[in-house]
Order: structure tokens, then sequence, then C-alpha cells
């Protein structure tokens, strides 16, 4: 008899909700803490009421991991449920204490729970985390869907381009003299995560001349399995530039507001594509 996998992954993975229905995933939601109250991202608080309340706070906003009760409490409903083993996918865990909750969370259930580090965050944690949804509603046995997740993984680009690098400068990512030097000169960075590091990609003056930077990055990298836009509450801008790409994008992008702990780090008005390049 097949076993029945379940998917766990985190908020952060930036799944839309439609999808993640479809294919059973379950998202635990990650922590923010703002003004001494902690939100669900994604429950307790929307994205578009993040972005609009960061640049106001008198104190920088902190993420924290969901508590390994949170994913004990997933795993044995799971199980309750009738699924066999579950494999659960996380945010890189050299950038998130996420991955550790959810490997002590797991140890009760012996190899009945695989976890995984996924080396990424946003879509490209989450086009991982589907691509071992759909091996597993397709009936793949457990090796077939890690290795599912390898092939994606080793397929996967992540880039954001950051409108001011104060976000990163509160989270202690650049200097003080460098995020002064970048608001001087209305510098914008490019940076992307790769195997769990974030790399300095490349620095543009001007916005417009960041965002055609943006698009020739994406005409250059094609042809895509997967695509999306990502922003931080750019919406419009971010629709513009996804139209603007139309012709090199597989059938179905997608469009993602990313979640508050992206955000907390990268600030409003960020924007940025993940992809998953054709084999």
């Amino acid at each position: 008899m097949t076993e029945r996998i379940a998917i766990v992954t985190d908020s952060p993975a930036d799944i839309p909700e439609a999808l993640s229905a479809a294919l059973g995933i379950t998202v635990v939601p990650a922590l923010l803490v703002m003004e001494e109250q902690a939100y669900e991202d994604g429950v307790q608080i929307t994205r578009e009421e993040f972005y609009r309340r960061l640049p106001e706070l008198p104190q920088p906003p902190t993420t924290a991991a969901p508590s390994s009760g949170s994913y004990q409490r997933s795993y044995q409903d799971l199980f309750d449920r009738g699924f066999d083993r579950i494999v659960s996918l996380h945010v890189a865990s050299t950038i998130s204490a996420i991955f550790e909750s959810a490997h002590l969370a797991a140890r009760p259930f012996g190899d009945r729970v695989i976890v995984v580090d996924s080396g990424q965050v946003s879509l490209g944690l989450g086009f991982q985390a589907l691509a071992a949804a759909r091996a597993a509603q397709a009936g793949a046995d457990l090796a077939h869907v890690l290795a599912a997740i390898r092939e994606t993984r080793k397929r996967v680009r992540v880039v954001a381009m950051l409108d001011t690098l104060e976000y990163l400068r509160r989270g202690g990512r650049v200097s003080l003299l460098q995020a002064g030097l970048g608001a001087m000169l209305r510098v914008r960075l490019f940076v992307e995560l790769h195997e769990g590091r974030v790399q300095f990609l490349e620095r543009v003056r001007t916005r417009l001349r960041a965002v055609n930077r943006l698009w020739d990055m994406v005409v250059t990298q094609g042809p895509f399995e997967q695509f999306a836009v990502l922003h931080a509450n750019a919406g419009d801008e971010a629709a513009a530039l996804l139209e603007r790409l139309n012709a090199s994008l597989p059938a179905t992008p997608l469009l993602v507001n990313v979640n508050t702990v992206i955000g907390t780090h990268v600030g409003p008005k960020a924007l940025g594509f993940a992809a998953v390049l054709r084999s």
C-alpha cells in the first residue's frame, strides 16, 4: 500500500492560500513582534497593514519562529487524519530559528517526520514545497518526494531589489555608514539568497534604472518552469513588471506580496522575483 505523505511548511514560503489548499499543504504561521505584541503572520495581521505601519514604528519589529508545540500539533493532526509520513520544509536555517523549532518538534515522531532545510525563503522555499506536494499527491513514495525537493532546489533563484538600506541596517545587515551613503545616493541594492547565504549583487542609482535592471535579469535567466514577481506592498509596480515580462514567462506566473518576516528586513517597496529554471 502506498504511504500517504503530508507536506508542512511555514508562512514565509509565500505560497498563495488557494494553491496551498488545493495541494493540501499545511502552513504554520511565523511570528511578528511589533510594539510589544506578537502577531501570527497572515493570520492576526495582514501584510498590507504591516507595510502601512512599518515606516512609522518607533522601534523596528522583530520576528520569531513558531513554537515547537505549534509544529507538534500540526504533525499530530496530520497523523490523526491518516497520513503515514510528513515532510516538513523550512526557511534556511542560516537566517532563521524556524528550522530548529521544527526539528525539535519532530523528534518525538521519529522517522515519520522528515525535516528539510530549504536553504531558501519566500517562494524559493515555496516552490520546493509545491514540488513535494505535487509529487505526494501523485502517489510518489518518500524517496521520490525528497528527490523532487532536491531537483527543484538546484534550479531555484530568488533576487530582491531593495528600495532602501534602512531596514537592513536596523537588522544589522549593513553598517550605518553604508546605509547613510545609500540614502544619500538613492542607491537600490540587489541581493540574492543562495544556499542560505545573502549575497550582495550590485547597486543601481535610481528606482527606474533598478526596475529596468530587474527586467534585464529576468529575461536573461529563462526559460522558466515556474515564476513569481515578489513585492513588498508595491502591487501596482509589480503588476506592471509582470505584464512587461509576460512573453518571457510560464503560463501561470504568480504575483506575491511577501510575508512580514521578509518585509521586516527589506522594508516597503522592495521588488524581486523567484523562479525555477527549466531543466
